[in-house]
């Protein structure tokens, strides 16, 4: 029994020792088995790798037979001094055998696409030069003008003193814009001959006429329309207005800054105008301001002369609706400098008597006094008068009334300090307004500030009053 045991056990260690062998058989057979497809793989991954650069040599070989593109084949392909066997570059769209950094030569056809394109831009430039040479402006036109009506006017003059022939329209459009135009004519030579038109009276205005500020072309030299027709111009009319001097009238116009939206041109030249007669800088009656020109935060004024121009420079830091106006030559101004104050200076000599203008037609001349404006009145005190701006209505609501009275001294006091403010109810004064200020000073720009604005329509006036019949409340005129 115990042998039979022990042979089983033999048994079931041989057996168990079979097991083992065959599977490390098994193991090392795979193995072979992956060591093998691995070696293979390799062996047909460098025989394709042989086989593509078998292929690309003979397709270089081929194609160097053939003469075609690619690196050429003889010495004589690569142009004089270049040995041959030295691969040259293909340079994109240029052909074979050009060198790194040369340029293509242009085909015939390439050229000929540009040639067109070049002649069609310099045939618009030509075209938009010559609408420039036969263009005109035309200004100081009546609020209201219609396009159709300055052309037919404008026509109808040049048929008449013979500028074209009657059956002609020489005025072809009209581009009308607030208180200027620009009109086109059929022909630069019709254009040359409408300049004389300058000066024409139109609606009750003198037109000017002249070449826009964008026309480069010759000075073509030009009548007005009184010396070709002999009319005078109508009675207050300076001739400067009709100047077609251009240096003329950059002499003539100024430079207005620090303006704000709410002033119109209408607003600034009745100031500015106003302003310069009450303290004498006009050298004759009338507004002295011809136009003006308002665009954003600043504007452009045009005195009817040379000297009232340079007079005008004085009016540099005058206030005006809240702000100090900033008046100066223009960036274009090339004439000499011309010595003047500001505001502060010129309104202080001016209540003083001591006020003097340089003529700057004759600058090396003596300064002559300028004498007091009679429309001044009464000698200048810390008091002004307003007329005009209030009704008896307006004085009837106490709560309205307070307003008012709340208004005006906000606005008058940025001309300088105010003491009192009166506004009389009833009485000789009723609808008048009364500031008293700290010093004459103050006054004057008060005055400058308020005179000639226009409240519902009504334009108003300003001027010292008696302090004495001001401290005795006695109103009337």
């Amino acid at each position: 029994m115990a042998d039979r045991d022990h042979r089983d056990r033999d048994h079931h260690r041989d057996r168990d020792r079979d097991r083992d062998r065959d599977r490390r058989r098994h193991h090392r057979d795979r193995d072979r088995d992956r060591d093998r497809d691995r070696d293979h793989r390799r062996r047909r991954s460098r025989s394709r790798s042989r086989s593509r650069s078998s292929s690309r040599e003979s397709d270089y070989h081929r194609s160097s037979r053939r003469g075609g593109s690619g690196f050429p084949s003889s010495s004589s392909d690569l142009g004089p001094g270049v040995p041959s066997g030295i691969p040259q570059p293909i340079v994109p769209g240029g052909g074979a055998g050009l060198m790194p950094g040369m340029i293509p030569s242009m085909g015939a056809s390439a050229a000929g696409g540009l040639l067109p394109n070049l002649s069609a831009m310099s045939q618009a430039a030509q075209a938009a030069q010559d609408k420039i040479n036969r263009e005109l402006f035309v200004g100081n036109t009546p609020p209201g003008t219609s396009e159709a009506l300055l052309m037919q006017f404008l026509n109808g003059a040049m048929r008449r003193v013979n500028l074209c022939p009657p059956d002609v329209t020489p005025i072809l459009q009209c581009r009308i814009n607030q208180k200027f135009a620009f009109v086109e004519l059929a022909s630069i030579e019709y254009a040359n001959k409408a300049l004389n038109l300058n000066g024409i009276p139109f609606l009750g205005a003198i037109l000017k006429v002249a070449r826009p500020s964008k026309y480069a072309g010759p000075h073509v030299p030009a009548q007005t329309w009184q010396q070709i027709t002999g009319q005078p111009l109508p009675p207050g009319v300076s001739s400067s207005i009709v100047d077609a001097s251009a240096e003329e009238k950059v002499n003539r116009e100024l430079f207005v800054g620090n303006t704000t939206p709410e002033m119109t041109e209408s607003m600034l030249r009745d100031f500015l105008g106003r302003a310069m007669e009450q303290v004498g800088l006009t050298t004759m009656p009338g507004n002295p301001i011809t136009a003006c020109r308002v665009s954003g935060k600043f504007a452009f004024v045009e005195l009817r002369s040379q000297q009232e121009a340079a007079n005008a420079l004085n009016l540099n830091n005058i206030p005006y609706l809240g702000t100090s106006l900033r008046v100066g030559r223009p960036s274009k101004y090339t004439g000499p400098e011309t010595p003047h104050g500001n505001w502060e200076d010129i309104l202080a000599k001016f209540m003083s008597g001591e006020l003097q203008l340089k003529n700057v037609s004759a600058a090396t001349e003596a300064p002559t006094p300028v004498s007091q404006p009679a429309a001044v009145g009464v000698r200048p005190t810390p008091v002004v008068e307003l007329k005009h701006m209030l009704t008896q209505q307006d004085l009837e609501d106490d709560a309205e009334y307070n307003d008012i009275l709340e208004d005006t001294r906000d606005e008058c006091s940025s001309f300088g300090t105010l003491k009192n403010i009166v506004i009389p109810r009833n009485g000789p004064g009723a609808t008048k307004i009364f500031l008293e200020f700290m010093t004459v000073e103050d006054a004057g720009k008060a005055i400058a500030g308020l005179a000639g604005r226009t409240f519902d329509g009504r334009k108003v006036e300003a001027a010292y009053f008696d302090e004495v019949r001001f401290a005795n409340e006695d109103y009337a005129d």
